[in-house]
């Protein structure tokens, strides 16, 4: 049965788009989207088993990846993958800049609210009044599944912030915050980039911060993108497959990467720099929700709250 869905899945993945960091090991996938977030996540504290449903393993696509599974429903969801934000000034460009920024801004909203979901999630590991954890919201003998369907408390929780951290992970592959172009004159197809080190603080729910001028992320309207995301006379618009850099080398242990092998993500080290920005991002988006769930559930609850979510055993926590 499990050869009979993992082809299932491969076949589904032939007919759909790369829409995201890599979250397969086939079709010039690489696991991206597993390998960015155990780096991110490797001194943690989390438990193997716990880790390995969060990121996904071999033959599995973990909470992180689920947005990215065929019968998820979330492929075309650009919110989800932080896709659809293109705006170039040109004479009847088919978008505004202010559309463009509001397509990102739902973007980030869609990733705040997934770590909300999650930190009020977590409160029913540990029942108000209570000061132990509800073994029967821990997946002990049964794993999570991540269908969008509730179901034990952790497992709610793990697939939030998977949805969180996939679309945040995105955000560095599928926008220009990092990118530097390709030499000569920019437009859409050597799209302009912002050329940034680092986390956007305009992701960070901690922060009110200005939308950061000039950013963008490309149009995705199907496979085959050569055909679409047009207007005018066959002109281009500032396609996902301009600005990508969702595949390549990256070793989950040291964090050694790149070069990409996108076009985008090959050169100027833009793989490298996406890679880097989506882990420090992933692991401040856990450290956010932590610091959340310290804080609504007070030390000594929030303290047990933490230790079942990331522990595989609750019986470590007492």
């Amino acid at each position: 049965m499990m050869r009979l869905a993992l082809a299932a899945t491969v076949a589904a993945l032939l007919i759909a788009p790369a829409l995201a960091f890599g979250t397969v090991n086939v079709l010039g996938q690489d696991a991206e989207h597993e390998k960015i977030t155990r780096l991110a996540f490797k001194d943690l504290g989390f438990g193997p088993d716990t880790l390995d449903a969060l990121a996904g393993k071999t033959g599995t696509f973990g909470a992180v990846g689920a947005p990215d599974r065929p019968d998820r429903g979330l492929m075309g969801e650009p919110a989800a993958h932080c896709d659809g934000g293109d705006y170039l000034n040109l004479t009847g460009y088919p978008q505004s800049v202010a559309e463009a920024e509001a397509r990102l801004t739902a973007c980030r909203d869609w990733i705040t609210g997934a770590l909300r979901r999650a930190v009020t999630r977590a409160g029913d590991i540990v029942p108000p009044g209570e000061d132990e954890i509800a073994t029967g919201e821990i997946p002990e003998y049964v794993g999570c599944v991540f269908n969008g369907k509730a179901g034990r408390a952790k497992c709610d929780v793990l697939e939030a912030l998977g949805l969180a951290l996939h679309a945040s992970e995105d955000f560095y592959s599928h926008t220009n915050w990092v990118d530097r172009p390709a030499p000569g004159d920019t437009g859409a197809l050597n799209p302009p980039g912002l050329g940034q080190d680092g986390p956007a603080p305009w992701l960070d729910p901690r922060q009110n911060v200005a939308f950061p001028a000039g950013l963008m992320s490309g149009c995705y309207d199907g496979i085959e993108e050569e055909k679409h995301c047009l207007y005018g006379a066959n002109r281009p618009r500032v396609r996902h497959l301009a600005l990508n850099k969702d595949t390549g080398p990256i070793d989950p242990a040291t964090g050694a990467t790149g070069p990409g092998t996108t076009p985008r993500g090959a050169i100027n080290g833009n793989f490298e720099r996406a890679v880097a920005a989506a882990a420090a991002d992933a692991r401040d988006k856990w450290l956010f929700a932590e610091s959340e769930i310290l804080r609504l559930y007070g030390p000594e609850r929030g303290k047990l709250i933490v230790c079942a979510i990331k522990s595989d055993d609750p019986d470590d926590c007492k």
